[in-house]
């Protein structure tokens, strides 16, 4: 009992909990010994997901979670455990859907939710204020209300675990196969036509969109598929959410323009930026692009580099406790740039919060980018998470090999072997996966290992990289695969410590790992395995369709092999 009275995240690997080690909040890592605390005492839990570079985490942590009385609630009430998403992506995928289901709206981070003592969701929220505002009750009023519920409702709580794991299971039905264009023609409907992205703000890339719009041009030729991508290029290159002064891109904006940023940067954002924009480069081929693409890849080689050369896995928002700080200007320290506002939109009021955010007008010369990486250099950097994470580096390793074809003297072939080689004596050669534990491994790691295998294996005809990637899929399918559903379960079909096993068909940060593996089986040869998983995808797509982007791709893809047409990943011919 006593091992629970007190805050247990100091000596946890993970930055985003060791943010929170002095807390005086009682918080516990997500494992069996605080579950099994939780059931014994038959108290409630109370669950909060986040990530270390997370600017409304830091928010909610400032105003909450370091206040005392706020503390003495939730010590009191709630067993309270606090999970890095990034590490336990199986447990973020579980609770944000359960949020979905009790909310009827999309979650994000930090999100909050109230489990009972068996660990199963009954309420849930993402960010709650410190005092009531904006709509939203003051965290002190939810944790009194929740609480109090508990007491009264325990064992009609207790009872709803059938119905909300019934309303959690994906739906399916008996399609084995259908035409594809039409879904994807539903998305394009949905996209801004004049500002690129989906309508709307907060803007995100979604770059599997994106991706699949590209696969479907290179098949087709139609136009219609080309055209948001360049609109989307155009714009990401140019705007705010583009750090033009050391290249990469912020998560989103929070404007409907493209212009100011949350400002926080993701590897998981930025190999996919680089991936897509180096496809896109074998199209455009304007020097423009391949600028932006150099500069990004450099960008990441600098300043995601962790101490065991792997990249990590974010780079924070705020500095000095203040969002954007690092990124934006003031008028008064860059008015006198000779001709800056030939290059940038610069206005004496700023264009946010009296600050300058740079959106450029036409590309800067070096001697620009300079004076202007002078002044930033004499700033705080914000704070990186170096966090190793195994499908996003080879994620990286996929993008070099893909920026190589548009920019082969900068040998990022030659560098994404090397950095296979160190993914190899980690991971391969020991155990694979995903990022602190040993214990812990998900199918995005296998899937994006296999693709990088794949990748390599494509541009050096090395058969030691198409060989392990074989031997790696058939670990994958015994692994996750569930026979019974014709599909790959996010975690270890025999290691699950959640009420439900998630099995995830839609694409989220990264696109997704069941829909990666077809894709992966086909380029392996596996057909009959990818036939299988083909098909049940095809189920889940007749419901789900917008979600399942890159799943879109994949089940074409697996047609036209099928069919004997001259394919790859990229887009399919038909031979006369």
């Amino acid at each position: 009992m006593k091992e629970f009275n007190k805050n247990n995240l100091s000596e946890d690997l993970s930055p985003y909990l060791f943010q929170h080690k002095d807390n005086p909040v009682n918080w516990q890592v997500w494992n069996n010994k605080t579950l099994d605390f939780a059931k014994t005492n038959q108290k409630p839990i109370l669950l909060s997901v986040g990530y270390a570079s997370c600017h409304w985490c830091h928010v909610m942590a400032h105003e909450s979670f370091e206040d005392l009385e706020t503390a003495n609630i939730m010590n009191n009430n709630f067993v309270n455990i606090k999970v890095d998403r990034e590490e336990r992506p199986d447990i973020d995928f579980i609770f944000q859907s359960s949020f979905q289901l009790f909310n009827q709206v999309g979650g994000g981070w930090p999100l909050t939710m109230f489990l009972d003592e068996n660990g199963v969701p009954f309420m849930g929220g993402t960010y709650f204020p410190k005092k009531s505002k904006h709509g939203l009750p003051s965290f002190k009023e939810v944790l009194k209300k929740v609480s109090e519920a508990y007491k009264i409702q325990r064992e009609n709580i207790l009872n709803q675990r059938d119905l909300i794991i019934k309303n959690l299971d994906l739906r399916k039905n008996s399609v084995l196969t259908q035409d594809l264009e039409p879904i994807l023609d539903i998305s394009l409907n949905n996209l801004d036509e004049f500002k690129g992205g989906y309508k709307g703000a907060p803007k995100f890339p979604t770059f599997n969109l994106y991706e699949t719009l590209l696969y479907f041009f290179n098949k087709t030729k139609n136009e219609k598929y080309l055209i948001p991508v360049n609109l989307i290029f155009k714009t990401l290159c140019s705007k705010g959410i583009y750090d033009h002064v050391e290249g990469g891109i912020a998560r989103y904006t929070t404007d409907e323009n493209w212009i100011i940023p949350h400002f926080e940067k993701m590897l998981y954002d930025n190999t996919q930026f680089i991936l897509l924009l180096s496809k896109f480069c074998k199209i455009n081929k304007e020097t423009y692009y391949k600028e932006k693409l150099e500069q990004t890849i450099e960008f990441l080689k600098k300043e995601f580099l962790n101490k065991e050369g792997f990249l990590g896995s974010a780079i924070d928002a705020d500095s000095d406790g203040v969002e954007g700080k690092y990124y934006v200007f003031s008028y008064e320290e860059i008015k006198d740039i000779n001709q800056i506002d030939k290059y940038f939109d610069v206005q004496a009021n700023g264009n946010w919060e009296n600050k300058i955010i740079l959106v450029e007008k036409e590309k800067p010369s070096k001697e620009i980018i300079d004076k202007l990486l002078k002044i930033r250099s004499k700033r705080k950097k914000p704070f990186f998470d170096d966090k190793t994470q195994l499908d996003l580096n080879c994620l990286w390793i996929s993008s070099l090999v893909a920026a190589n074809e548009i920019l082969p003297n900068n040998e990022y072939l030659k560098l994404a072997e090397n950095f296979y080689l160190k993914i190899e004596k980690k991971y391969i050669n020991d155990k694979i996966y995903h990022s602190y534990s040993k214990e812990l491994v998900f199918i995005e790691d296998y899937a994006f290992l296999i693709n990088a295998l794949n990748d390599l294996y494509d541009k050096t005809m090395n058969f030691k990289y198409k060989d392990l990637a074989k031997k790696i899929s058939s670990e994958a399918l015994n692994i996750f695969y569930i026979q019974e559903k014709n599909i790959f379960q996010k975690n270890p079909k025999g290691s699950n410590d959640v009420f439900f096993n998630p099995i995830d068909i839609g694409d989220n940060t990264i696109p997704n790992g069941n829909a990666m593996m077809l894709i992966n089986l086909v380029r392996l040869g596996m057909i009959k395995e990818a036939k299988k998983l083909s098909e049940s995808l095809n189920g889940y797509l007749n419901i789900y369709k917008n979600h399942m982007m890159t799943s879109l791709r994949a089940i074409d893809y697996f047609n036209e092999v099928y069919a004997g047409k001259n394919c790859n990943e990229e887009g399919c011919k038909i031979d006369d």
